[in-house]
């Protein structure tokens, strides 16, 4: 059985709402993927530019900032302004949260 603390289904349930659309968890696991290649790297190169994922979907850069936002207000990453570009960063502790939401537990 998982164990989950205070707060924490509240959090998840976001999580799942946000991811729950196929173009945010595209992005999101944009975003994870270029997280671990990058681990390691200092700040600016560890995050993943907004440019470096809108080319890969087929829809406008509003809808991609629209789909950010929600990933932003789910706790699942956080954006930086640097300039005229937005750089994505993965929250670690949500995504090691949601990976222990899936592993079983011991006995």
């Amino acid at each position: 059985m998982c164990r989950i603390i205070a707060g924490g289904v509240d959090r998840l349930a976001d999580a799942f709402k946000a991811l729950a659309h196929a173009n945010r968890l595209q992005i999101y696991l944009e975003v994870v993927a270029h997280h671990q290649q990058q681990r390691g790297m200092p700040a600016p190169a560890a995050g993943c530019g907004v440019a470096d994922f809108m080319s890969k979907l087929s829809i406008g850069a509003p809808t991609v900032s629209h789909h950010v936002k929600a990933l932003v207000d789910a706790g699942l990453i956080r954006v930086e302004k640097q300039g005229k570009f937005l750089t994505c960063y993965l929250n670690e502790s949500l995504y090691n949260e949601l990976g222990d939401f899936f592993r079983p537990k011991p006995e």
